[in-house]
């Protein structure tokens, strides 16, 4: 196989996004479109990735790192100028080129490998990527000749009534001989309304040359898209969502409503899982088999093991157990990890603490910066009070302890192995094992109390 080189444009502002974030990192399913590019890139083999930067540069290199070469194009003049600035890096070399744009976050490596493939196999100078659109109106349109060959590229406002009925659309994105594409630049005019230099002309040198230039069809329009605004952007988070969600299902997971389910591109899920609709699934998160998500649950860079259930609740940023039952609405905040076989009940905060196998906090409880051991039972409404408006603190439980109801465990405290803690105690001091510690004023009940106070509001 010869060498294969790629040029990924992302020097644009894209000012049609309306945003103060530059295009190409506009996310799609929870990746930049320019990383959706790069890692699809990754895969066709290619000798060298080299990125044109412009504006967002450093924005732009700190997303995708040190996996590609970077130039700089100081000012956007066009693609053609674009593609002349990896001269230094690519001039001379022998081989193949892409040119890919860093707004098209649809396309497939296995695509790309198609294009790449053609374009070796009919000894082209030149291959243009195409598709077929249904309504073909604002692209361009690809004519080729009797023999399948590129006779021209000629835009939607330049076509004759006759060309305007061709579907094949230019997709903007091409493969070179690396040397032709090169020597076909230094030829490349700006004599246009805008004064730029555009990669199309290369097309109409090689071919005025006497050059093959062919074409290669994908099969799948929507890989094509550009996205140049949000109405775009919002077409490529659909396409990109029903894929993934297509993806896992085919991998054994059941996604009762996918149109409802949103999962992002790097999470990862066992078979026989079970998503139900609503539910938002981001990041790094890995959910292992036999798991039961939502409905209307948010899971951010998790890791779920077997069997475990998530019902409409949040979890961010932590490692579940095995065999955990989550819910309804409860929140696992960040650094949290919660053991194998936990139940995790309604409107119950956990947040930055490790809760032991088999430990049990049902409802209305606020647990923080705490160690709780294993087979512990929190009751409803008990708070680790962990924080003194300066400084956080840690509340120790461990194993096989009883928090009564309304309890407020107040930081730093340790609770020894076994013990209990009366309902409604404010637990200010170590709790020795085994122990009962109570902590509340002793009730006082008053007699006549109410006889006595309407007769001192009647007076």
């Amino acid at each position: 196989m010869s060498s294969r080189f790629v040029v990924i444009l992302a020097a644009g502002q894209g000012t049609r996004m309306k945003s103060k974030l530059y295009k190409v990192l506009h996310p799609v399913c929870g990746k930049p479109m320019v990383r959706h590019v790069l890692d699809q890139m990754k895969e066709i083999q290619a000798e060298s990735v080299v990125t044109v930067v412009g504006h967002g540069a450093d924005m732009v290199k700190s997303e995708l790192g040190d996996e590609c070469e970077y130039v700089l194009q100081a000012e956007q003049l066009g693609t053609a100028h674009a593609v002349m600035q990896t001269s230094q890096l690519l001039k001379g070399k022998q081989g193949t080129t892409l040119v890919v744009c860093g707004d098209t976050p649809l396309l497939k490596a296995e695509t790309i490998n198609a294009l790449m493939n053609h374009h070796i196999k009919e000894n082209a100078k030149a291959t243009i990527l195409t598709s077929y659109a249904d309504d073909p109106t604002g692209y361009g349109r690809v004519i080729r000749n009797e023999y399948g060959y590129v006779e021209k590229i000629v835009e939607h406002k330049d076509a004759t009534d006759e060309e305007k009925q061709v579907k094949e659309i230019n997709a903007g994105t091409y493969c070179f001989d690396n040397q032709s594409l090169f020597n076909a630049l230094e030829k490349v005019s700006n004599e246009n309304a805008q004064g730029e230099y555009y990669l199309p002309d290369v097309i109409e040198i090689l071919k005025s040359e006497g050059e093959i230039v062919t074409a290669y069809s994908t099969d799948d329009f929507t890989e094509t898209l550009g996205v140049n605004d949000r109405v775009a952007l919002s077409k490529a988070e659909k396409i990109m969502r029903n894929r993934i969600n297509e993806r896992h299902m085919r991998n054994g997971v059941t996604i009762i409503d996918p149109d409802q389910t949103y999962i992002e591109s790097e999470v990862e899920i066992g078979q026989d899982t079970v998503i139900y609709p609503g539910t938002v699934i981001k990041g790094k998160t890995t959910i292992a088999e036999n798991c039961v998500i939502g409905p209307h649950s948010e899971i951010v860079n998790c890791h779920i093991g077997c069997g475990t259930t998530i019902r409409q609740s949040v979890a961010h940023d932590s490692e579940i157990g095995v065999s955990v039952q989550i819910g309804p609405f409860s929140h696992i905040r960040p650094q949290s990890q919660i053991g194998d076989e936990v139940r995790i009940g309604n409107f119950v905060e956990i947040k930055k603490s490790t809760f032991g196998k088999g430990s049990k906090a049902s409802h209305l409880s606020y647990i923080g910066d705490a160690e709780v051991g294993n087979n512990v039972n929190i009751g409803c409404g008990s708070i680790t009070v962990n924080y003194d408006g300066v400084k956080k603190y840690k509340t120790i439980i461990e194993d096989h302890v009883f928090i009564g109801c309304n309890s407020n465990l107040v930081a730093p405290v340790k609770i020894g192995e076994g013990a209990y803690v009366a309902a409604g105690s404010t637990i200010t001091k170590d709790v020795p094992s085994e122990a009962l510690s109570i902590a509340r004023a002793r009730q006082e009940n008053k007699e006549n109390y109410v006889q006595k106070l309407k007769k001192k509001r009647t007076n």
